[in-house]
This record gives C-alpha cells, sequence and structure tokens, in this order.
C-alpha cells in the first residue's frame, strides 16, 4: 500500500458516517424526508404512491383488504397485466428505439432489445406457448442460465396469465424435479448449456436428468440453443422443441395481454425451508410489481434514461424484482451478463461498466469482498466515473468492505444503498433513501417508508439501542408474499405465529433474522437467527463477530460457526482469508483474536482461526456454513454437489484436524 493508501485508510476507519453528496441529492427522486411521515400518517393509502407508477386496466377502489389476517390482499379489484407495464406502455409511450436489455455473453458477444425488440419477442413467445398448450394460470418452469431468453419467456408468460417459476441453473436436477413436482408443472424451457470461466457447461443432460423424475407427465420442453458448435450433441425428443424453430413459426404473431387481478399469482419462487422441503413463495401481479417499481425508483433512484446494472443472477429474487420487474417497468436500460467476475481476468465487471457507461451497480457483499482481496488496481484501471449510486444485497456488508466499495469504486462520489430484504418481502424492505439519509457502515438502515418493523426480544417486547433483538414487521406491504404454495397452514407456522396474537388480531411477520437498533433508528442486521451462537450462555451474533474480524488489517473475508464445546456450549470457529500481501501466520492469528475481544468482548474470543484460500460458497455466492459447522465438530460432511468450489472443503477439514 502507498502512503496515501495507509492516510485514506486511516481517515474513513475514523469515519462512521457519511452524507449522500449534494450533487446526487440534487437530481435523486426522493429528496424529502417528510416522505417517512406522509407514509406512516396515511398508511395504508401511502401506497397509491407505488400504484400510481403502473398502469392498470381496472382501476382499484380499495387500497388493502386485510378482513382475512394474515393472508392480506392489495389493490384487489384492479387488473393489469405485467408484461403490458414492463414493455408495450413504453412502446406506446414512444420510447420504442430505448434499449430495455444490453447482454453480455462470458466470451465477449453480445445483444442489445430495444423496447420494440423485447415486444416483438415476447409477444412471439407467448403465442408459441400458446401453441404449446399453456393456458392461464398454468405454471411453466424455467431451468435457464443469464441469457435474455430468460426474461423474455418471464414476460411471455406474463403476458398470457401463466405464472412462472424460474430454477437457478446451478441448481441440482433432483431440485428441478422437487420444484416442478411441488408445482404440478407440466411445461419446462430451458437451454442446452452456457459458459463458466471458458468451459462449455452440459445443461440439457441435468434437466434431463430432472424431467425423469418428475412424477406426472410434462407436455412440453423448450430447449434455447446457447452453444451452437460447441454444444454436446443432444436430440430432442418428441415433446422437446428447439427455441429458434418455434419462434420462426410465430415471426410477427401478436398476443393481447391478458387482464390479470392484482392477486393473479404472477409468479413462484422457491427458497430453502428449515424442514428440507423448498417453499413456494407466491407473489402477486399488484402488489408485487408496485412495489418493486417504486423501490427501484426510491431506493435505487432508477430513472428510464439510465443503464443500471444488478449482478445477481435472474434465477434469485434479486434477478426477478431488479433485473426484470421493478427496472423494466420503469422504462430503465437493465444490463446482464452470463459470466463470473473474473473471466478472464479480474477487471471483467468493471470493464462492463466502463463499457455500457452504468449509472447504478447493484451487488452483493460477497463479490466486495472478492474485490477487495483481488487489489485495487483492477477498478483503477478503469473508467467508473459514470456510476451514479452503488448498492448491497444478500447479506450484511461490513464497515471495512463498505469503506472499500465506497472509495474504490464509488470514489466517495456515490451513496451506497445497504438493502435488507428476502425473497418472501418481494422487494427492499431496510435501507436508506440514497437522496435523504445519511449512511452508516455496516447498518442498513432505517425500515423504508412505510415499513414498520422493529426489533424485540423472546417476549415481543421492544429492545434497548444497541442490543440484540429480532427483527418483526408490524404491518403488512403490496410486495409480500401472499402464502405459501397450496401451503397456508406451514405459511402461517414459519412467519407469522412467533409474535402474532391472533385473539387480538395482531399479526406480526417474523423473518427470522436477528438484528440491533441504534438511537438514530437504524438497523444493523446479524444475520439468520439459526446465525446465532450460544456461547457460555451469551447469544453472539455470527455477524458481529465477523464484522470485527474483517475489521483487522489483512483480512479481506471470514466466517464464522459454532462448534461443539464441553463447557461452553458453542465454541466459535472462525475460518479467514488473508489479503494479498499478509502472512498466514501468529501475529495477525492474535491480531483477529484481539479485535474480536476489543470489539465484542472475551466471551466472543474464537476457539479457533482457521485460515483459508477460499470459503466454501454455492454457485450463487452464498457462504456453506452448514460444512463449516460440520467440519468443525469432525461430522461427516453433508452434500458439496451445489457448491462452485468443492475442492477447498477437504484443504479447510485438512487444517482444522491437522493433517
Amino acid at each position: 500500500m502507498t502512503d496515501d493508501d495507509v492516510e485514506l485508510e486511516a481517515r474513513l476507519a475514523e469515519q462512521e458516517s457519511f452524507d449522500p453528496p449534494a450533487s446526487f441529492v440534487d437530481q435523486a427522486n426522493v429528496t424529502d424526508e417528510a416522505i417517512y411521515d406522509e407514509f406512516s400518517e396515511n398508511w395504508p393509502e401511502c401506497w397509491t404512491r407505488a400504484a400510481d407508477l403502473l398502469s392498470w386496466d381496472s382501476e382499484y377502489s380499495t387500497v388493502l383488504d386485510d378482513s382475512d389476517e394474515p393472508f392480506y390482499e392489495w389493490f384487489a379489484d384492479g387488473d393489469l397485466n405485467a408484461a403490458y407495464n414492463c414493455v408495450d406502455r413504453h412502446v406506446e409511450d414512444g420510447n420504442k428505439n430505448r434499449v430495455a436489455i444490453k447482454w453480455e455473453g462470458e466470451h465477449g458477444n453480445t445483444r442489445t432489445y430495444t423496447y420494440q425488440d423485447l415486444y416483438r419477442e415476447v409477444n412471439e413467445f407467448a403465442a408459441t406457448l400458446q401453441e404449446l398448450g399453456v393456458k392461464e394460470n398454468d405454471v411453466v418452469t424455467m431451468y435457464m442460465p443469464m441469457i435474455p431468453e430468460l426474461p423474455i419467456a418471464m414476460l411471455a408468460c406474463a403476458r398470457i396469465g401463466a405464472p412462472h417459476s424460474v430454477v437457478f441453473a446451478g441448481f441440482s436436477a433432483d431440485a428441478l424435479a422437487t420444484r416442478m413436482n411441488s408445482a404440478d408443472s407440466e411445461y419446462l424451457i430451458t437451454a442446452d448449456g452456457y459458459y463458466r470461466r471458458g468451459d462449455a457447461l452440459d445443461h440439457f443432460q441435468k434437466a434431463q436428468e430432472g424431467l425423469d423424475n418428475v412424477e406426472h407427465d410434462v407436455a412440453a420442453s423448450v430447449v434455447v440453443d446457447r452453444l451452437g458448435d460447441d454444444g454436446f450433441g443432444h436430440e430432442l425428443s418428441e415433446t422437446q422443441y428447439d427455441w429458434d424453430s418455434l419462434m420462426d413459426a410465430h415471426r410477427g404473431d401478436r398476443v393481447a395481454p391478458v387482464e390479470r387481478n392484482a392477486e393473479d399469482m404472477l409468479f413462484l419462487m422457491y427458497t430453502s425451508g428449515t424442514t428440507g422441503e423448498p417453499k413456494g413463495v407466491k407473489h402477486t401481479t399488484g402488489g408485487y410489481l408496485a412495489y418493486t417499481a417504486w423501490t427501484a425508483q426510491s431506493v435505487l433512484d432508477l430513472e428510464p434514461g439510465d443503464t443500471y446494472w444488478c449482478s445477481a443472477d435472474i434465477g434469485w429474487i434479486t434477478g426477478h424484482s431488479y433485473i426484470v420487474y421493478g427496472p423494466l417497468a420503469l422504462g430503465t436500460t437493465t444490463v446482464m451478463y452470463e459470466g463470473t467476475p473474473d473471466y478472464p481476468e479480474r477487471d471483467r465487471l468493471w470493464d462492463i461498466i466502463e463499457k455500457y457507461a452504468v449509472d447504478v451497480f447493484y451487488t452483493a457483499p460477497t463479490a466486495i469482498r472478492a474485490f477487495m482481496k483481488w487489489g485495487t488496481e483492477y477498478p483503477d484501471s478503469h473508467d467508473l466515473s459514470s456510476l451514479r449510486l452503488l448498492g448491497t444485497v444478500g447479506e450484511p456488508i461490513n464497515p471495512r468492505a463498505w469503506k472499500w466499495y465506497y472509495t474504490h469504486i464509488g470514489h466517495e462520489s456515490c451513496p451506497i444503498v445497504d438493502t435488507w430484504w428476502q425473497t418472501e418481502t418481494g422487494g427492499m424492505m431496510v435501507t436508506t433513501l440514497p437522496g435523504i439519509g445519511t449512511m452508516k457502515p455496516g447498518s442498513a438502515g432505517p425500515p423504508s417508508p412505510g415499513i414498520d418493523a422493529t426489533i424485540v426480544d423472546t417476549a415481543g417486547e421492544d429492545v434497548d439501542a444497541g442490543r440484540a433483538g429480532y427483527l418483526t414487521v408490524n404491518k403488512p406491504w403490496p410486495g409480500m408474499l401472499r402464502t405459501l404454495y397450496q401451503n397456508d397452514e406451514r405459511f402461517i407456522d414459519e412467519y407469522w405465529e412467533e409474535y402474532s396474537d391472533p385473539d387480538t388480531d395482531e399479526w406480526v411477520y417474523f423473518p427470522e433474522d436477528g438484528a440491533k437498533i441504534d438511537d438514530d433508528g437504524y438497523m444493523t442486521i446479524l444475520g439468520r437467527v439459526d446465525d446465532v451462537l450460544n456461547v457460555s450462555g451469551h447469544r453472539l451474533g455470527t455477524m458481529e463477530i465477523e464484522s470485527a474480524i474483517v475489521g483487522v488489517n489483512g483480512v479481506a473475508e471470514a466466517a464464522v460457526v459454532g462448534g461443539d464445546h464441553d463447557l461452553k456450549g458453542e465454541a466459535v470457529y472462525a475460518y479467514v482469508i488473508t489479503e494479498d500481501g499478509y502472512a498466514e501466520d501468529e501475529d495477525l492469528r492474535e491480531s483477529i483474536i484481539k479485535g474480536v475481544e476489543d470489539g465484542i468482548g472475551p466471551i466472543a474470543r474464537p476457539e479457533q482461526v482457521i485460515f483459508t484460500e477460499e470459503l466454501p460458497k454455492t454457485r450463487s455466492g452464498k457462504i456453506m456454513r452448514r460444512l463449516l459447522e460440520e467440519i468443525a465438530n469432525g461430522e461427516e460432511l453433508g452434500d458439496t454437489t451445489t457448491l462452485r468450489n468443492p475442492e477447498i472443503v477437504d484443504e479447510i477439514e485438512a487444517k482444522v484436524s491437522g493433517d
């Protein structure tokens, strides 16, 4: 590090809050802090502000119907179509030549779709789906990589009123079968393969294995030829169809968008459940689309002329809400990228931002920590001056990573929105509004306007500032899940019963996350409730310990889990990745232990600090802490097939065991 870098790090380390630049505030979509009071005093009618961002076929007369709590309904007597709102109306408004999607493949090949192009292809694939027998309310499963055909297929389904269920392409064949069985889905859209770090992957074979385990007849599968000459030569069966051939047969076809009631299902999104069976989260057309459009406008500050990039995969809720539906509802240009951030070089993301002059960039803390480890020379070699706003999503971001992002990517001129939300919430719930709020690194911020969130103890009482507790949401919101597919009982049991009192009609949503709140009402998310360690009777959030570790000079990333201990019950095991140029030695180990003791207390002192080159991560970038717990406890390791780096598990296990 240069002397200037050291001075900068020292200055930032002392700074605990950051105000948005005046130049950003001057152009921001939301700048009046009175919006919080306005939404609170005018609730639930305040949510007409979100609904007004959409075009309705039939206007709603009631904002919220809470007569059957907790099965809340939003804008329930209104009708609209999501595809019309994301495509047609922009064409009709004279913006047909505005770019809707900019796509870049891993090998550098590109495709650009204007809103007119998107209108054409969505219509043609909607006609294709109808020819294959897809009817309104049929669930269509999509098992696809990050290629433009995925959002086209999603919008085509929305156009004809057929809910879609997108399965992340990195999931196993069994995961596909489980989700198709649960959704009773008879239709699949997939691809022959895709590229990852230069290699062509055979996705068709995996999809076929999944289809073989579907318990009902599958009427039709559509296969996109992504690999071309690099393909694996698979032959299609009688019920499998080539995407291009079907589209050629429907060139020029137009399909009128089906009027959907606001409470009609738009899509299913399966998420992990504590019982091992995935949960089919049901999102509906009106409330979800209004909420994603509103949060994209107010939190991400998106405007129609922006080029915006969310680096998530559409197979996750972040991709649904903030690659497809939110940005396209606002008429924004959304960027899609097929590959990984380090192929062919570690500057790939910064190259894309420079190439497309991206205005707003939304990524995960996991990625930011990787960028830190790789070094500043990669972003420094590109012109990132187009950036206006940065965001983070997926997990809490520690203060050191936040400050690195703010300094080296945003050059201290871009606000950062650190957003907490879930598959179930549909959109952002806790974050600063970038044109209003002071930013506190490591703290997501206050609840968004209209969101009544609090931190409570086990008795449901509000905790004092600085104390850890459980995050709860006390009023419904438009983007919320309506139920779990065909399982209302589980919906109530998992999300509502913990802190609710049905006798008094006080229904409280429990997202199963721990958090703490400060004197200014800013919330710091501590992670899942099951990511809390019980050390000698003290409940310690893994996020707090990880933040203390990453705050130590020389540490790039850390994961903390609990291991069995005869005296303490649980002991802290810390798995640590060092920054380039720092030795994995006893001095650093002692600095880490001291950092935890100073930041939290001696009770949180790690039992072991294990240095590792990598952490076991899923293909979506999430740390597989379950495996780290099994290693700490010397247990037989569970399934590693969903990891993108399974080889690291054996290396970590050998270090812990001393082999």
